[in-house]
């Protein structure tokens, strides 16, 4: 290979030599510094240099129409530094190319959680509507943490609710961090880490004693053959409603009142105790040939898609028009825990991987405490009434000490 002095004239007048495709001019001053020309006329400045394994890399600086020689030669004494100091200019620029876009990346992500979650319909619909309209044509590395602030609150902005606009950060995170944990490059950097979440006010509605009373005789004159088992079985059970509605006899062991879901929210399955209660409903329910479903449609036979018609009308008959389906889920964990139960027995009962999603039931364990403290106080065998204590300006009578 040639060596020569580079420099502006060299290059404005070199060319390849003859009978040769191309032709490699090492600078004398820059080790690796080299200016390629072509018999096509084509010129480009590169570096070359072997990396930490031993093996030969180049690495483009750019072509002689596009880049100045001074600006290549400065381009050059910088990577030689860079080599030097064990880094590989080469492979971070290949790596660089590698970096998918978001919406390269959430086709990977979706064939993931597909299998992963059951809610995965949610976080297309996030990606969707929201994300990938944002984001989509961006590489992951080109997100930054400002710009997801500014989307977040400019979601608020729009009118969407605090919970909406957290849900997109939570899902953009766990985005990432799956992809860091395949080695997707790019992903070094959360964008969303940091990004604080809009307080949210979460609104649990329990049913009382008589509120279950109430919806009990609406559901009696429901027009619905299956409406009535349906939310009896999800107040008795506390489970979601889709675990329930694609729930197959083939899950129930009756006589070891069990119910195995093969498939809950969290992507694991998980086992539902079921009351002697339970266990009476579940085999009072009518039954079809070649139909694997508990409570199907017995129109269709199949799971239903929704019933939200049927339940509306019921629960406006109660006098409950506020009474959403997940209630009955939250109204399962108010009596288990009214009833003394702890947090952790109603965490494992409903499906919760954490206690602390358990949670926002404890402040219901207040009525069982007042009620122990009034139990112990009767168990005493004082008239508490007459030992209350005089008031201000009574005679007292004072026992000598």
């Amino acid at each position: 290979m040639p060596n020569a002095t580079l420099s502006a004239e060299f290059v404005r007048k070199a060319v390849c030599e003859d009978g040769k495709a191309k032709t490699d001019w090492y600078d004398t001053a820059i080790i690796g510094f080299l200016l390629e020309t072509r018999k096509t006329g084509g010129k480009t400045y590169a570096l070359r240099y072997r990396d930490s394994h031993g093996r030969q890399r180049q690495h483009k600086i750019g072509d002689t129409q596009s880049v100045s020689f001074d600006k290549a030669r400065q381009a050059a004494q910088m990577l030689r530094s860079r080599v030097v100091l064990g880094e590989n200019p080469s492979e971070e620029r290949k790596i660089k190319r590698a970096i998918p876009t978001l919406a390269e990346f959430s086709e990977r992500y979706m064939i993931f959680v597909k299998g992963y979650k059951k809610s995965w319909s949610s976080d297309l619909s996030y990606l969707k509507n929201h994300l990938l309209p944002k984001w989509g044509s961006s590489h992951l590395d080109a997100i930054s943490q400002h710009s997801v602030i500014e989307f977040h609150h400019g979601m608020r902005a729009e009118g969407y609710a605090a919970a909406t606009a957290n849900r997109m950060v939570i899902l953009l995170s766990f985005m990432y961090s799956q992809a860091k944990r395949w080695k997707i490059p790019g992903t070094e950097t959360n964008p969303c880490i940091g990004v604080k979440l809009f307080q949210t006010v979460s609104r649990e509605r329990f049913l009382t004693p008589a509120e279950t009373q109430r919806l009990m005789l609406a559901l009696e004159q429901s027009e619905s053959a299956q409406l009535k088992s349906i939310v009896t079985l999800l107040l008795l059970l506390g489970c979601r409603r889709q675990e329930l509605l694609g729930s197959r006899w083939e899950e129930f062991d009756l006589e070891r009142r069990n119910w195995r879901i093969p498939m809950s929210k969290s992507g694991k399955p998980r086992n539902v105790p079921l009351s002697a209660a339970a266990v009476s409903l579940l085999s009072a329910l009518p039954r079809w040939e070649d139909c694997p479903y508990a409570v199907p449609n017995p129109e269709t036979r199949l799971p239903y898609k929704s019933f939200f018609a049927s339940w509306d009308a019921a629960r406006k008959r109660a006098g409950l028009p506020d009474l959403r389906v997940h209630d009955l889920r939250h109204s399962f964990a108010s009596n288990c825990v009214n009833s003394g139960r702890s947090i952790f027995e109603v965490a494992n009962l409903l499906g919760h991987s954490k206690v602390d999603m358990s949670a926002r039931y404890s402040h219901l364990s207040q009525q069982t405490l007042l009620a122990a403290v009034d139990a112990a106080a009767n168990a005493s065998g004082i008239d508490w009434g007459q030992a209350q204590p005089a008031k201000t300006g009574d005679n007292l009578a004072v026992a000598d000490v």
